[in-house]
């Protein structure tokens, strides 16, 4: 434990060091890709136990909308009590649905939460109350109450968001360490074994699919205070496929790998989608492609196999 504590704050540290000196629109793409990495985070989590969510974009919108109507209506402005608040909102409104998706594995849980993210982006999009499909905009957040002048906001939202990152990163990986989280692996490969050594399958993956809805209204919660506005599309199958990708591309082995790899992402999508409009898709999907074939572990399997050959 000692070991992961020193090399988050070494990690949070540097972040903050080399971020608060590149320019706006880098630490833009930087905040959203780790927005996104947490949510993907939740997914890994689930992973790790042999099932794959495909309705994490709704975990996203339920932190998003829970943050930007306590903006709007509540007058909650604070950039560290919105993605708490975020990411309760969407654990307590998805816990409900744990256990009964607990019972499932394969294509049937990821079918299951795909239904439940379209659910969810029908009732969005049908509420005029909410925006309809166009959403609505929030205003800036502050800090510790103070107000944010034009040329702090993005390295505020940044550091926020690093800060969010590295500390869920962290508790995370003390977490796939923990007793639960060896047996959530051990549930992937044999879960009748678990059941006869007087674990709880069901109570552990119903209590994983809430951290991972915690963790996605987290991200949720903190792509919208970097964006300004909030629509439907955070719940919408695309969006959520967005969050399976980097799952895949990193792999279950490696918290750092998911961040690297919302990263590489939003990387591709920015540059690509303004060099090649019509075809950045296809790249991204030749990309995950060969990544599958030769590194099926995911990019995290690269230093965890070095690490275990030791």
């Amino acid at each position: 434990m000692r070991r992961v504590l020193l090399s988050s704050v070494l990690i949070l540290l540097l972040g903050w060091a080399l971020g608060t000196a590149l320019p706006r629109w880098l630490q833009f793409m930087l905040t959203m890709a780790m927005a996104n990495g947490l949510v993907s985070l939740g997914i890994v989590l689930l992973m790790r136990g042999g099932v794959v969510a495909f309705g994490q974009g709704l975990m996203s919108a339920l932190g998003g909308y829970a943050a930007a109507l306590a903006f709007v209506h509540w007058g909650w402005q604070d950039a560290l009590l919105l993605p708490l608040w975020g990411g309760l909102v969407a654990c307590v409104v998805t816990a409900p649905f744990g256990p009964l998706l607990a019972r499932y594995r394969g294509i049937f849980f990821s079918m299951l939460t795909l239904a439940m993210s379209m659910v969810g982006y029908g009732i969005l999009v049908k509420t005029d109350s909410l925006g309809g499909s166009d959403g609505f905009n929030m205003g800036r957040v502050t800090l510790l109450g103070q107000t944010l002048a034009d040329e702090q906001v993005s390295t505020v939202l940044y550091s926020v968001t690093l800060w969010f990152a590295v500390w869920c990163s962290m508790a995370a990986r003390l977490y796939f360490s923990s007793t639960r989280g060896l047996v959530t692996q051990a549930i992937r490969d044999n879960e009748l074994r678990v059941e006869y050594m007087g674990a709880s399958v069901s109570n552990t993956m119903a209590i994983n699919f809430s951290m991972a809805a915690f963790l996605g209204g987290m991200g949720g919660a903190l792509a919208v205070m970097a964006l300004g506005h909030i629509d439907p599309n955070f719940s919408y199958w695309t969006t959520s496929g967005e969050f399976v990708f980097v799952a895949i591309l990193a792999g279950s082995q490696s918290v750092l790998a998911v961040m690297l790899s919302s990263a590489v992402l939003e990387v591709v999508r920015s540059f690509s989608s303004a060099y090649f409009p019509s075809t950045w898709q296809l790249a991204l999907g030749l990309f995950l492609l060969l990544v599958i074939r030769f590194l099926p572990g995911g990019l995290g399997s690269l230093w965890s196999h070095r690490k275990g050959s030791r």
